[in-house]
């Protein structure tokens, strides 16, 4: 099994204790060191995390192996007119930047965000739906 990247998406749920998720699942890559993560999910999940006083949270996402984000802005402008090409509207960067990630470090992603899944029809990565 390839490294995973949990999405926002699936950390907000996960921490939620939402039925959204396999938090079993979650748990077992999390004890296997599966798990990666990056500086635009961090930065998505941490001020709210701050805000919420959740110093514990906060603390375990710094112990998951971080992947370097090296934005290909030409390439994100190819994923972006793909989507284009096949009906995909409304796909923010931040969600290029994490398909570029994933793609160019050949994880797999963990997510529940729709947009990922009607890339994946015309992008190469796997995607895990938690």
């Amino acid at each position: 099994m390839r490294n995973i990247l949990i999405d926002s998406s699936v950390w907000i749920e996960y921490f939620r204790g939402s039925d959204k998720t396999d938090n079993l699942f979650i748990d077992e890559i999390l004890d296997t060191n599966l798990v990666c993560t990056n500086d635009l999910i961090l930065s998505e999940l941490i001020p709210f995390l701050r805000m919420k006083k959740q110093k514990e949270l906060i603390d375990m996402l710094g112990y998951i192996r971080k992947i370097p984000l090296a934005i290909d802005w030409k390439g994100i402008i190819e994923y972006q007119s793909a989507n284009l090409r096949h009906g995909i509207n409304n796909v923010g960067i931040p969600d290029l930047i994490i398909l570029q990630n994933v793609v160019d470090n050949d994880l797999e992603l963990m997510s529940l965000d729709r947009h990922f899944k009607l890339m994946q029809k015309h992008s190469n990565f796997k995607l895990i739906q938690p």
